[in-house]
């Protein structure tokens, strides 16, 4: 099963994430919303109206902008051809320049599909999105696979939709995507929603700032040190996997120091330490014990 059990509202006017690893079911879920796979049970609202056949069906869809999640378009057709063709759909659109100006593809007017980027043709997927000038915004994983140049510049064009009171949409495995661009996300594991909230609020429910990772040497660790950590002072939470410790610590100046001296004094040596500001990540990985992006 898919997807079960999900209970989403999305108010009008942000831009909401559905996160997940590969095969959480956010596809499936959102290709229900957009009307492309029918639900075996339950209801789904869009912009207020349910899904309905013939000219409801018609009504809505022009209303909605999609990008899904691999989008196939024709290598020989120039930008210009590509955009002309998706705007006669819709009774109302923007014109071609300015959707072009919207993604900041004026240059590429002319220029054929199989001769664009990544990037490119990501933002091109996007305009064919934005050419109806939707209310709401389906964006379907829209930066996975882009260099760290393109993704930026596609976070600057959702930021832009969102700025002018559009709604969206996205799913994403990026956290840092969702905790830039999202005002709420719910986390997605096996099909249903694992938790829900601001980026700040989930972050918030570890309990602790900052998360130590740290490996040891091939000696190992003492048996009765991981128990010792979890009594430590300002330490919250220890997940221990193959690739070492992980503490999720309040305050990283007292840890720190703490933990050191007291695998100093095990005799335990490190071949790995960092330490990084918690994130939706670690918000996964205390809800799972998995990565998100193990596959």
């Amino acid at each position: 099963m898919a997807v079960a059990g999900l209970d989403l509202t999305v108010a009008a006017g942000e831009c909401f994430g559905l996160l997940g690893p590969n095969g959480a079911g956010k596809t499936t879920t959102i290709e229900i919303l957009e009307g492309l796979t029918p639900p075996d049970t339950g209801d789904v609202e869009i912009l207020g109206t349910p899904w309905r056949d013939g000219a409801a069906g018609r009504a809505l869809r022009e209303r909605l902008g999609i990008q899904l999640q691999e989008t196939q378009l024709a290598d020989k057709l120039t930008v210009n051809e590509v955009l002309g063709l998706f705007r006669s759909f819709y009774r109302q659109s923007h014109t071609v320049e300015e959707v072009l100006a919207l993604v900041e593809l004026e240059e590429k007017r002319n220029a054929r599909v199989v001769t664009l980027s990544g990037g490119q043709k990501q933002r091109l997927a996007v305009a064919c999105a934005l050419v109806s000038k939707p209310e709401l915004l389906f964006l379907d994983e829209p930066t996975t696979g882009l260099d760290p140049q393109s993704r930026r510049q596609l976070w600057e064009i959702i930021r832009r939709f969102r700025a002018a009171g559009g709604t969206i949409l996205l799913t994403t495995h990026y956290m840092e995507e969702a905790e830039r661009l999202c005002d709420r996300v719910a986390i997605m594991d096996h099909g249903k929603i694992i938790a829900q909230g601001t980026p700040k609020e989930l972050i918030a429910s570890l309990g602790a700032d900052h998360v130590v990772d740290f490996a040891p040497t091939e000696g190992g660790i003492p048996d009765d040190l991981v128990e010792v950590l979890r009594q430590m002072g300002g330490v919250s939470a220890v997940r221990t996997g193959s690739d070492g410790i992980s503490l999720t610590v309040v305050e990283l100046h007292r840890a720190l120091p703490a933990l050191l001296a007291l695998l100093k004094e095990r005799g335990v040596e490190l071949s790995l330490l960092t330490t990084h500001h918690a994130t939706l990540d670690d918000v996964f990985v205390a809800l799972t014990g998995r990565q998100l992006r193990d596959t």
